[in-house]
């Protein structure tokens, strides 16, 4: 269908600085998952995609396992979801999801990063209507039409689909992930995928060049610090 794929995500994991941090964000993010919807991760499937997620940016098991306890016990902060939206250099859009127990900390924080950058903090939905929210699994392949064939046959809901380079990348609405992984993946003990997860897609990007590099830089560097933000979607076309 020929759309390459691209995910304009800043993942805590590969952007933190500190091993620390990275941790604590996902632990963070299993404790509330797990004590919304279920410690038992066959139950919880999004506390299973949460762990498996954790697995692959090498989060020890004793910080999965401190987390689900931590739910178990009934105990613990009450954490709740916000996400902003807003506008960073040469406008292009960027969405930021972070989990907090304190609200204002949290929008002065996230409003601090983008008054500094010369950005600005959009309202609700500013900027979010301009992404699609899809499920993405790519996976070695070559055979496009079977895996599609085998998405049908399972009632899933495919967005987009594409081969290019030996892998094979399935994009699904976000309320579609887990069918589809199952679909995919159903009686293949040893099936991997290479990219696995749930993201926000730009319907357009911006490009930057010059210091609206440097400024945007910045400004995932100062979301990336605070230590409610849990992950940064944006549309930026970068041309260094």
């Amino acid at each position: 269908m020929g759309r390459k794929f691209e995910v304009r995500k800043v993942s805590m994991a590969k952007t933190a600085g500190a091993k620390t941090k990275v941790y604590s964000k996902y632990g963070k993010e299993i404790y509330v998952v797990a004590k919304n919807g279920g410690t038992d991760p066959q139950a919880n499937l999004s506390l299973r995609r949460l762990i498996e997620k954790a697995k692959k940016d090498q989060v020890p098991s004793h910080v999965i396992e401190k987390a689900i306890e931590k739910a178990e016990g009934g105990a613990g902060e009450d954490f709740t979801v916000a996400r902003y939206e807003g506008f960073g250099p040469n406008g292009c859009m960027v969405i930021v999801d972070c989990l907090t127990d304190n609200n204002n900390r949290t929008i002065t924080d996230v409003r601090n990063c983008f008054t500094k950058t010369g950005s600005n903090l959009g309202a609700p939905g500013a900027v979010s209507h301009m992404f699609d929210h899809q499920g993405i699994l790519a996976f070695k392949g070559e055979d496009e039409e079977a895996a599609l064939e085998t998405l049908m046959e399972a009632d899933v809901d495919v967005a987009d689909i594409e081969c290019e380079d030996g892998v094979i990348t399935v994009f699904v609405p976000h309320t579609e992930y887990y069918k589809a992984k199952t679909a995919l993946s159903d009686g293949q003990d040893e099936f991997e995928f290479a990219v696995d997860e749930i993201t926000f897609l730009p319907q357009t990007h911006t490009e930057l060049t010059g210091e609206d590099v440097e400024t945007f830089d910045k400004l995932l560097e100062m979301l990336n610090d605070c230590d409610d933000v849990q992950d940064v979607y944006h549309n930026a076309e970068i041309v260094r």
